[in-house]
């Protein structure tokens, strides 16, 4: 009896573990940059970061390289910690 609660967990355990690995690689690839939206109705964005960056908020929006480069070039401050300025070649 004991032995069959063992391999009742055993084979839970083994489709857990198969159901990660289906999420993960069904997962979309993390976006190259992302915005910080700000609090508001309207949420305004408030910095550029690189899209795998730890400081950037739950409130986000992913953008490509041209609209990142525009909104660093019409002042939107960029991250401090990631610095996306840096490596799209926007000097301040």
């Amino acid at each position: 009896m004991w032995l069959q609660r063992i391999d009742t967990k055993i084979a839970a355990v083994r489709q857990r573990d198969a159901e990660r690995a289906r999420g993960e690689e069904r997962r979309p690839p993390a976006p190259d940059w992302i915005i910080e939206l700000g609090i508001g109705c309207r949420n305004p964005p408030v910095q550029v970061h690189a899209g795998d960056c730890y400081a950037a908020a739950k409130r986000r929006r992913a953008v490509d390289r041209d609209e990142a480069r525009r909104l660093l070039a019409a002042g939107l401050p960029a991250c401090t910690h990631c610095r996306p300025d840096r490596h799209l070649g926007i000097l301040e």
